[in-house]
């Protein structure tokens, strides 16, 4: 009873509160007028609302592998290093320092003292070590991205003090350091997990500038700022709201009546319009991406590596790009961006050739066609601005060359785990890169440890996995983009996708935000976001 009691009084502050900072503000009771930042122009505290295309699928960031669960849990966990503001080199976290022995196999991290987690607990070295056995301990269907970025490398984490941690490796992994910058490993409070169970994902507790308050599913989901944590000055803002709106086309809409601050998943043809509107500012998430038509190499026709040619050849990535991105893309032909080191240009593109298409369904006994799904993404992601309408014109594309596609879409989470598991024939997907390494593209998306994981195509060459573990396996950058270039020729021979598109993806927001800034990787963290006076 005297918690119910003291809840209701901090409900009725918090209401209050709120609203008295509707009565200092001339625009939506965002601002709350706080105080003055360190130019004099900004105004720190107020409410963020952040318009999205789709809802979380769980709170707790190692068991998902989709970016709308990430938005959120950037700010509310940390992890024991950090990416750069808007690049993906690494930098201090929850870790203040770290070294490496010489035979690669042992990395000690100096953590970061006086931290706590949003329930009071602390985090130490024990926290840590809590945390990567949980994972390593779990289902590896559960904990996809440990299982993908890890595996069986970690053979030992161990707390040598209260903060210092100690990782001893099964053999040399090269992107050890920036995997532990990934947002699926941020740390998690041990009291909390243990308290709340198999109910932890939707009671998330970490060490973030943002504590969670609520989730409403398909509509928002609320956080406040944490009020005890260790960066002075932050965050900025006293909530953030991520809100739930689907349609691109409503969610412009909401940010042009005020419903929203920020969005994501901007119809590139309404860029121009934004950036007329003195209203509203444009973002640019720097390029990190892939879209792409998976090909399940289980089922069907799609067993036969011609057919998944000649579906190759059927598609016409330049309309595509044409009628749905206004131009601001590039057709793609490697599962992964120039921008990543490793990235093969010599591979040679599957071009636009119905003819060949049709030649290659011949020589494999499809000369009549056959019949397939081609499922369709229901929300709107950085790299694929409408799943539906791409998924039309490529149905289109199918037909001209004899294969009848039917279009098919599900809920997203339900979308996810379907496809995961192998139920679809071709379906649209694509990658926001998690840490900017090659391995983060090629071996997670493409490797066959990774089926039942994030190798939806389900596609198994025991020769490309040997260069992705030896590319694993040494620290030589250049030994490194060797391999890599290597399995990219052998990935575009056996053709278990349609690499789509590379997109600069579109933001908008209000013309009075100051502090956001896109992360390539998708994940970002709203902590110095702020209104202008």
């Amino acid at each position: 009873m005297k918690k119910r009691i003291r809840f209701m009084f901090l409900a009725f502050i918090f209401i209050l509160s709120i609203g008295l900072a509707g009565c200092n503000n001339d625009s939506g009771g965002k601002k709350t007028g706080g105080e003055s930042g360190a130019d004099g122009g900004s105004s720190s505290g107020g409410t963020l609302v952040f318009g999205r295309g789709g809802d979380s699928t769980s709170l707790d960031p190692a068991i998902t592998t989709e970016g709308e669960s990430f938005k959120v849990t950037k700010n509310i966990y940390e992890t024991l290093i950090n990416f750069g503001e808007q690049d993906t080199e690494i930098q201090p976290g929850l870790a203040e320092s770290w070294e490496e022995s010489a035979d690669g196999l042992k990395h000690t991290l100096k953590l970061r003292e006086g931290v706590k987690f949003h329930d009071g607990t602390d985090f130490n070295a024990e926290a840590v070590v809590f945390n990567f056995e949980r994972w390593k301990a779990g289902n590896a269907e559960q904990f996809y991205y440990y299982n993908s970025q890890f595996g069986d490398v970690i053979k030992e984490v161990k707390a040598v003090d209260e903060y210092t941690v100690e990782f001893t490796l099964n053999r040399i992994l090269a992107p050890f350091y920036k995997n532990l910058a990934m947002s699926p490993f941020g740390i998690a409070s041990p009291e909390a997990v243990k308290k709340h169970g198999d109910k932890y994902n939707e009671n998330p507790v970490g060490t973030g500038p943002f504590k969670f308050v609520e989730w409403k599913r398909n509509d928002r989901i609320t956080l406040v700022k944490n009020e005890d944590y260790w960066q002075d000055g932050l965050p900025k803002m006293d909530e953030v709201i991520f809100r739930v709106i689907p349609e691109n086309s409503a969610r412009m809409n909401a940010l042009n009546t005020g419903e929203v601050d920020i969005i994501d998943g901007v119809n590139f043809s309404d860029v121009e319009s934004i950036e007329s509107n003195p209203e509203l500012q444009t973002f640019y998430r720097p390029s990190l991406n892939v879209a792409y038509l998976g090909l399940n190499t289980e089922r069907g026709p799609l067993k036969d590596k011609k057919v998944r040619q000649a579906l190759n050849y059927a598609v016409n990535k330049q309309a595509i790009i044409d009628a749905f991105f206004a131009g601001a893309a590039e057709p793609a032909k490697n599962p992964m961006p120039k921008t990543v080191a490793g990235y093969n240009d010599d591979v040679e593109p599957y071009e636009y050739d119905p003819e060949k298409a049709k030649a290659l369904l011949k020589e494999a006994g499809f000369e009549d066609g056959f019949e397939i799904e081609l499922w369709a993404m229901p929300v709107a992601r950085p790299y694929m601005p409408d799943g539906k309408k791409v998924a039309e014109a490529i149905q289109k594309d199918f037909e001209d060359v004899g294969v009848k596609a039917k279009i098919v879409s599900y809920e997203w989470a339900t979308y996810l785990e379907k496809t995961r598991v192998g139920e679809a024939d071709t379906f649209l997907l694509g990658w926001t890169g998690d840490n900017g390494d090659a391995d983060n593209f090629l071996y997670v998306l493409l490797d066959q440890d990774n089926i039942d994981s994030n190798n939806y195509a389900r596609y198994a060459n025991q020769e490309v996995h040997d260069l992705f573990i030896k590319a694993q396996s040494t620290n030589d950058q250049a030994e490194r983009e060797k391999l890599y270039k290597e399995a990219q020729l052998l990935i575009k021979e056996d053709a278990p996708w349609i690499p789509l598109v590379h997109s600069e993806p579109a933001l908008a927001g209000r013309a009075d935000i100051t502090g956001f800034k896109p992360h390539p990787t998708g994940s970002d963290l709203l902590a110095t976001v702020e209104f202008t006076k």
